[in-house]
C-alpha cells in the first residue's frame, strides 16, 4: 500500500484509539480497588485514634485554605469521639497529614501520621510510636497546655510541646497540623466557628535551617 497522508493519519488514529481504550479499561478495573484500599486505610486510621465506635459521619471544613475532614464517631447512638484528618504545608519535606482523635470532652486520644516526607531519622520520627511530640499531647486536653496566642507551640516558640531532636521545622509542622485539627474539632463538637489559625511556628521558623542542623547534629 502506498503511504499517503490519509492512510498514515488513519493508522495513527487507530493506534491512539486502541491506546485510549486500553487506558480507560485499566482505569475502570482499578478505580474500585483503589477506592476500597483508600477506605480501608481511612478506617484503620480512625481505629488508631478513636475510642470504640460503630459508625461515623463526616463533615468537610476549610481552614487556612486547606481541606480538613472531621469524623464524628458514635457507639450505640451516642458520640464516642471525633477524628480530624488535618494537614500542614510547613513540613521540611512539604505536606504533612495527620489523623487526630479526640474524646467528646476534647482529650487527645492519639495521633496517626498519614503522610510525611521529612528527613529520614530526624523529622520522620514524628511517626514513631511514643515520640516526644505525641507524648506531649496524648491524653491531654489541649487547652491545659502552655499556649502561645491560644495555640500549641514547641518549647523553642514559648510553648511546652517537646520537639524532635534536630528537627524543629518538622516538629513545628506537626504542631501546626494539630492546631488546625483542634480548631476543627471545636467547630464540630462545640459549634465554635472555625477561623483560619496561624501556625504553631513563630516568625523565627523562617530563620532556621534544617539541613545545617542535620549536618552538625544540632537542634535548629
Amino acid at each position: 500500500m502506498k503511504s499517503t497522508l490519509l492512510n498514515m493519519t488513519a493508522v495513527l488514529f487507530g493506534i491512539t484509539l486502541v491506546a485510549s481504550a486500553g487506558v480507560g479499561f485499566v482505569n475502570m478495573i482499578t478505580v474500585e480497588p483503589i477506592a476500597a484500599a483508600k477506605e480501608a486505610a481511612t478506617l484503620a486510621a480512625l481505629n488508631e485514634v478513636l475510642p470504640a465506635f460503630d459508625a461515623t459521619t463526616t463533615e468537610e471544613l476549610t481552614i487556612d485554605d486547606m481541606p480538613i475532614t472531621v469524623y464524628t464517631a458514635t457507639a450505640g447512638g451516642s458520640v464516642s469521639g471525633y477524628a480530624v484528618q488535618s494537614m500542614t504545608k510547613q513540613g521540611f519535606g512539604g505536606v504533612v497529614r495527620l489523623m487526630v482523635g479526640f474524646t467528646p470532652e476534647g482529650e487527645v486520644v492519639n495521633v496517626n501520621v498519614l503522610e510525611q516526607t521529612e528527613t529520614p531519622g530526624l523529622g520522620t520520627k514524628m511517626a514513631d510510636e511514643g515520640n516526644v511530640l505525641l507524648a506531649s499531647v496524648k491524653g491531654r486536653k489541649l487547652e491545659s497546655k502552655k499556649l502561645v496566642d491560644g495555640k500549641l507551640a514547641v518549647t523553642k516558640d514559648g510553648g511546652d510541646v517537646d520537639a524532635l531532636t534536630a528537627a524543629t521545622i518538622s516538629s513545628r509542622a506537626y504542631v501546626d497540623a494539630i492546631n488546625r485539627a483542634w480548631m476543627a474539632y471545636k467547630s464540630v463538637a462545640t459549634g465554635e466557628a472555625p477561623t483560619d489559625t496561624a501556625s504553631g511556628a513563630t516568625g523565627a521558623a523562617g530563620q532556621t535551617n534544617e539541613p545545617a542542623a542535620q549536618e552538625g547534629g544540632q537542634n535548629e
